[in-house]
């Protein structure tokens, strides 16, 4: 007779921190977002130096896109992926195994002048092709075939990775890399959350009573992300272009309209489910922000623009997801406490400063608290939700 899922992950009986994907990757991403950020900031001001052959800000870069993004994706596929074939999660020994690249390549990136740039490089793709590898095993095992898609997003975030690894041992200063890798994160988030936070919306909505309910991803949603697609593609070939700029504004209206088909309007009184909906509006802001910074560059600093997405797209959807989906396989009720609730405040604040920054307003106070508060959610989180991940559930 088989065994379900669930009960199959009962049977295991090593430490509960690997007993499924979510746990490690999402408890121990948050600690290396904030432990990263409280590194650069002195790093950056010369009071620290890691025996790193990345400089501060590109050090700074590639620990969000290349550290802390393939943690919360692969805590979010290890989970995804046995509700999608019926397969037991990976757990125990190979989980911990999985983790332990993912370490070794932040010791090796922040260490890489001891070992050279090269070996640490190969250490730090190692993660996402061992990840690939994982996923692809159990997907075809499975022989859940449409799922295989998700792959894309896995290797080009590896792509993207080796061009930003290439790019500093030769020279470079093209940003190709960050680029690619950002670009990548950016269609993970449309391609997913414009799956998830109708559906997310829809079900909670449902319980409420009748009224509008959002649209269900459908052959528009897919005109809108060919479109930001386009748009990023211009953008990683052309950062500069005008072309590009008038692409980042189509995107960014048609990702407005998109975010309007899903009644975010109606779920004020759930944060849990609100917050989905605020973190894609950053997706249409990144865009806008963008533009205006290839139009009017003395308006807005190209570099501040793109915290539109990281502090904005980027921080706020990992923490929803990360907080509704611990809640939800840790048995807990989907519902945002306070505490939780001041995660979501503390990351909101965290982007809107930074963005503020961007425009040169209040510039110097404005990126001290962007910071204070960016470190305040994901500490939080840490914090509040520790203990859920580090114990067998209930």
């Amino acid at each position: 007779m088989t065994t379900t899922s669930a009960e199959q992950i009962r049977a295991y009986q090593g430490p509960a921190l690997f007993s499924y994907g979510f746990r490690p990757f999402f408890l121990f991403g948050a600690v290396w977002s904030v432990l990263a950020l409280a590194i650069w900031l002195p790093m950056l001001s010369a009071r620290l130096a890691l025996p790193t052959a990345l400089s501060p800000v590109d050090w700074h870069v590639h620990e969000l896109i290349y550290g802390y993004v393939p943690a919360v994706v692969a805590g979010f596929l290890l989970t995804a992926v046995p509700n999608w074939t019926g397969r037991l999660p990976v757990v125990g020994k190979p989980l911990v195994v999985l983790f332990s690249i993912w370490v070794a390549g932040r010791v090796a990136v922040a260490t890489s002048v001891l070992m050279t740039p090269v070996v640490a490089a190969a250490i730090d793709l190692l993660f996402l092709i061992a990840l690939g590898a994982v996923i692809a095993r159990e997907i075809v095992a499975g022989k859940n075939w449409r799922n295989l898609k998700v792959l894309v997003a896995v290797a080009v975030l590896l792509f993207g990775n080796a061009v930003f690894h290439w790019e500093a041992i030769a020279g470079r200063v093209s940003g190709y890399g960050m680029r690619i890798g950002l670009s990548a994160t950016l269609m993970l988030i449309m391609l997913v959350g414009g799956r998830i936070i109708p559906s997310f919306t829809r079900n909670w909505l449902a319980k409420r009573g009748p009224g509008r309910l959002p649209i269900p991803f459908d052959k528009a949603d897919m005109a809108v992300v060919a479109a930001s697609a386009a748009a990023l593609l211009a953008w990683i070939i052309g950062p500069d272009a005008r072309a590009t700029a008038w692409l980042a504004v189509a995107a960014a209206v048609l990702n407005t309209w998109r975010l309007s088909r899903w009644a975010g309007a109606r779920t004020a009184a759930e944060p849990l489910v609100l917050i989905l909906h605020i973190a894609f509006a950053f997706v249409p802001i990144g865009f806008l922000l963008l533009a205006l910074a290839i139009l009017a560059p003395a308006m807005v600093t190209p570099t501040g623009a793109l915290h539109g997405w990281t502090a904005g797209t980027i921080g706020l959807m990992t923490l929803a997801v990360m907080t509704r989906a611990s809640l939800g396989h840790t048995g807990k009720a989907l519902t945002a406490t306070h505490s939780i609730q001041a995660i979501y405040l503390a990351a909101v604040i965290s982007a809107i400063a930074r963005i503020v920054a961007a425009f040169n307003l209040w510039r110097e106070p404005m990126l001290h608290l962007a910071a204070t508060a960016w470190v305040a959610a994901f500490l939080g989180f840490v914090v509040v939700y520790g203990p859920l991940l580090t114990r067998r559930r209930s």
